[in-house]
């Protein structure tokens, strides 16, 4: 694709990776057949053909409208169209640049100003988060059926085991899921102990960044970014640590790209790319110690009947980190019985705070989703990323959890 970007970024490390990435597009459409928003509403301006163009004419100097806004705004950032595209064009990349220059064209007014702003401002911060949802636990038969349905009741973490290996690995906590899924975590460190490794957390790291970055507070973002890797820093440097677990891979996906974020701050650029290769989602860590799983499962009483379980493999996953196939094979090795899911590459609506903001586009996406996990009638639908998860749960008719936690059940409780 030729490009001809206007002065105000031609020159500016975003130009260069905006028109790299540009000149990679060869117009294909391959991304559309793929993209979920053009699926639903069939307009070339909300697949990723389309968005490219638009912000290939705002970064070419043409003024952003609000019609350029909702488009992107549209988009859930699911990063499907990188999976099916040939020429290897990192849109989420040219994505989070061009709604950067339409968002300080067009600001936002009104009622979707204060929405963004309340979001960025309580969903980062852990304690501030945690407040409201135990207030809206208390008060959820009072509220609205949309707004009660984001109001889950928390399942018990149960026993973290006191660290004792030589192996250890730090694990996020991050902002949502220790108020709404703690299970998750715990789950992790029980089945990671039993493989012989010590997980713990950092109390002083929080929010991987991603939430404050994707709505457009991107220095917000690297803020965020920047605390996590002191918080780690200490135990990577002394070689306390061999790898740092996120469960959520939402926010794996955020963690990953650390050095990106950050290639051009001389004082974190090296740290961030160190902490980014250390970063691992629990099924990377899982799957390395097959072996001692398998022993590990060896010793426990075999189930009477395989229970049946369908997997959503949350887009991060998949098309963030390009991890495929490695959950639903550590559940078959488990010994659960795991049912077909159609168009199993589908974003389910959830995408960070798309399901607040779009919530017509997302309810869509989330019913055709549960369509397909329940076709084989699953006793049980599990994910890997606890927005996927509330999402879904908001409306399944079966319990929906993170993965980690069936092989937990499997490991510990049938001992």
């Amino acid at each position: 694709m030729q490009t001809h970007l206007a002065d105000f970024i031609r020159d500016t490390p975003k130009g260069r990776e905006a028109e790299e990435i540009l000149r990679k597009c060869v117009h294909c459409g391959f991304c559309t057949a793929t993209c979920p928003t053009y699926q639903l509403l069939g307009d070339e301006l909300d697949g990723p053909r389309g968005r490219i163009y638009l912000i290939k004419q705002v970064l070419e100097g043409r003024p952003a409208t609000e019609k350029t806004r909702l488009h992107l705004d549209r988009c859930l950032s699911c990063r499907a169209c990188e999976s099916t595209c040939p020429s290897g064009v990192e849109y989420g990349r040219l994505a989070d640049i061009g709604r950067h220059e339409v968002e300080k064209q067009v600001p936002r007014q009104g009622a979707d100003r204060l929405m963004r702003e309340a979001l960025k401002g309580v969903v980062p911060r852990r304690g501030v988060f945690g407040t409201a949802l135990g207030l809206g636990r208390i008060f959820r038969p009072l509220l609205p059926g949309v707004l009660a349905q984001k109001v889950p009741h928390a399942p018990a973490a149960g026993h973290w085991p006191a660290p004792k290996h030589a192996r250890r690995m730090i694990a996020l906590a991050g902002c949502v899921q220790p108020s709404m899924r703690p299970s998750i975590n715990a789950a992790t460190a029980r089945v990671l102990d039993l493989l012989g490794i010590s997980l713990v957390e950092q109390a002083s790291a929080g929010c991987c960044g991603a939430v404050r970055f994707h709505l457009h507070d991107q220095e917000g973002g690297r803020e965020d970014a920047r605390r996590n890797i002191d918080a780690w820093w200490p135990e990577i440097v002394a070689g306390r640590v061999e790898a740092i677990v996120v469960t959520a891979s939402g926010c794996g996906v955020q963690v990953k790209d650390y050095g990106h974020l950050l290639k051009d701050d001389p004082a974190y650029a090296s740290k961030a790319a160190r902490v980014a290769a250390l970063t691992r989602d629990p099924a990377e860590v899982v799957v390395a110690e097959a072996a001692a799983l398998q022993g590990v499962l060896a010793r426990r009483r075999a189930s009477a009947s395989a229970q049946k379980i369908a997997v959503h493999a949350p887009c991060s996953l998949q098309h963030g980190q390009k991890i495929r196939g490695v959950v639903e094979g550590l559940l078959d090795a488990a010994g659960y019985a795991l049912t077909p899911v159609a168009d199993g590459h589908l974003c389910c609506g959830s995408a960070g705070t798309y399901s607040l903001l779009q919530p017509g586009l997302s309810r869509q996406l989330r019913d055709n989703k549960l369509a397909a996990l329940g076709a084989g009638g699953p006793e049980r639908i599990v994910s890997a990323n606890i927005g996927c998860i509330e999402h879904l749960c908001s409306a399944s008719n079966v319990p929906v959890l993170h993965w980690i936690e069936l092989i937990d059940e499997k490991i510990t409780n049938s001992a």
